[in-house]
């Protein structure tokens, strides 16, 4: 097992019950993450390590760049256009709107611009969320019986797609039309809870330029780099065990942010874990890509 020092400090925001859905608006040197069970948003700007908690009607997970001047925004009901100017959020997709006891949570955007996005149950009931793919226009479902979808991220020129069940451990890896997004195969177990280094549960990941994916490790307190193939590459401990996603951040996205979270914690175990829930800056000469806006 490779356990990697790094550069880390916690960036001075609000502790997140649930902290998720990092994301990085290179144009801005901002970056945006979300407390789901707090209904929160938060924007931190690296110039001026300032932050901002903005307050959302209902619970949230995703968030990505459409233009200059709007967002995408997965809510526990659908996706909704957000104006940066005011923050005012408009509907664009409901997502089992008619289902009160799900709620959206991992997702990214696909090289193509189409977006991934899982719902679950909003007390991770078994096998209740669903994985779909979202086109700007159409809502198209991929996979069922879901518990804690997790882990969708994407190689560099869209044809491999990977996910997770959270609560079966596992990640899988699918082939897909780079055009589409839409999986041309069935996907194939990658990764097992046996191969994180500190144990936990695989939870949120991102893939740099080479590939290679890089995930936080819920109940284990890291982050392990694994190259496409699933070989190690090496593990960051974080100083939080609930450790949640991750997004590439800086100049350079050399630089990877780590959300994470208390949730579920009783107070002696919010006590044992004074870290939790923060937001963690890793400087660790990554080589990470920029996250696709997402197209209308």
């Amino acid at each position: 097992m490779t356990i990697t020092p790094a550069p880390m400090r916690k960036l001075k925001t609000e502790c997140c019950e649930l902290g998720e859905g990092p994301h990085y608006d290179a144009r801005t040197d901002t970056a945006w993450w979300f407390d789901i069970v707090g209904k929160k948003l938060f924007e931190y700007r690296f110039s001026t390590a300032e932050a901002t908690a903005h307050a959302l009607p209902r619970m949230a997970s995703v968030i990505a760049e459409i233009d200059e001047q709007r967002q995408i925004i997965a809510m526990e009901d659908g996706l909704y256009i957000r104006a940066k100017s005011d923050g005012a959020v408009t509907l664009l997709s409901s997502i089992e709107a008619d289902n009160p006891s799900t709620r959206s949570n991992d997702g990214r955007v696909h090289p193509s611009g189409r977006l991934w996005i899982g719902t679950m149950g909003k007390n991770a009931e078994w096998r209740a969320g669903t994985i779909y793919c979202v086109d700007g226009l159409r809502v198209q479902t991929l996979y069922r019986k879901i518990t804690i979808p997790n882990s969708i991220c994407f190689s560099p020129d869209g044809s491999i797609g990977y996910f997770a069940d959270t609560a079966v451990n596992t990640v899988w890896r699918v082939r897909l039309d780079p055009t589409s997004a839409l999986p041309t195969h069935d996907p194939e177990p990658l990764l097992t809870g046996g191969d994180l280094p500190l144990g936990g549960h695989f939870d949120g990941s991102v893939t740099d330029v080479d590939g290679n994916l890089w995930n936080a490790a819920w109940g284990g307190g890291s982050i392990s780099g694994f190259t496409p193939d699933g070989t190690l590459i090496t593990t960051i401990e974080i100083p939080a065990a609930q450790t949640s996603c991750a997004a590439f951040v800086g100049e350079d996205l050399d630089k990877l942010i780590v959300t994470s979270a208390w949730q579920g914690y009783d107070p002696a175990a919010r006590a044992s874990d004074p870290g939790a829930g923060y937001t963690y800056l890793i400087d660790g000469g990554f080589s990470g890509q920029l996250a696709p806006a997402f197209c209308l």
